[in-house]
């Protein structure tokens, strides 16, 4: 399966779908070090290794998978962690309200505002409530070009995500989207959701308070 690319000028983002749930699989390569982050191992260890095999292209030093990043619980974006934390021995990041959920022990439990780093670039922790207690959207700013906000379930093109009808889960949920992912970022910035395909805050911006009044 080919994974879709941008290609930016200190790194390259590139994304696979798995599983019958269409997840999505995200591999941040630096070009300087080579140094990478995966964000959800959500399914399929050979399709990810063959995302990091595709990801050896991108930089001319030696890769290295250097971070695994879980945006949350949900058994869907987890289910090849286990492998591929033994596979690689790569050191494995989540928000701290989720953490202990997830299959493997996670090394740093993140909480919003905090900040990841590898050599080449680093990612902001967003800690968006509702979706799960401590779902969490890491986010690239790069020197040139919009960011990047790798969302996982919590905000998609045309909404936020499944609060399970829960009125103050929902309320929480598009509370912190619309603080500290539409009040602190760009309309230029390119969303990368945990199902489906990207979007940009300025598209979906108009729709807010629609998606308030209707309750999800």
């Amino acid at each position: 399966m080919d994974s879709l690319i941008y290609d930016l000028p200190a790194l390259t983002i590139r994304s696979i779908s798995v599983s019958e749930m269409d997840n999505n699989v995200y591999l941040l390569t630096a070009k300087s070090s080579g140094e990478q982050v995966l964000i959800d191992a959500a399914d399929d260890l050979p399709a990810i290794r063959q995302l990091l095999a595709d990801a050896a292209r991108d930089t001319a030093a030696e890769p290295k998978l250097a971070l695994i990043a879980t945006t949350h619980q949900h058994w869907d974006h987890v289910r090849a962690l286990p492998d591929l934390v033994a596979a690689t021995g790569a050191p494995t990041v989540a928000g701290a309200d989720d953490a202990d959920a997830l299959p493997v022990p996670v090394d740093r439990h993140l909480e919003h505002g905090d900040r990841v780093a590898v050599t080449g670039f680093e990612l902001e922790a967003v800690h968006l409530r509702g979706h799960t207690p401590g779902s969490t959207a890491f986010v690239y700013r790069g020197p040139d070009g919009p960011p990047h906000i790798f969302s996982g379930d919590s905000l998609f093109p045309g909404g936020v995500g499944n609060t399970q009808k829960d009125p103050e889960r929902f309320n929480s949920l598009l509370d912190d989207v619309t603080d500290r992912l539409f009040g602190t970022y760009p309309d230029a910035a390119v969303v990368h959701p945990g199902h489906g395909k990207p979007t940009t805050l300025g598209a979906e911006r108009p729709h807010l308070e629609e998606w308030r009044a209707r309750g999800w």
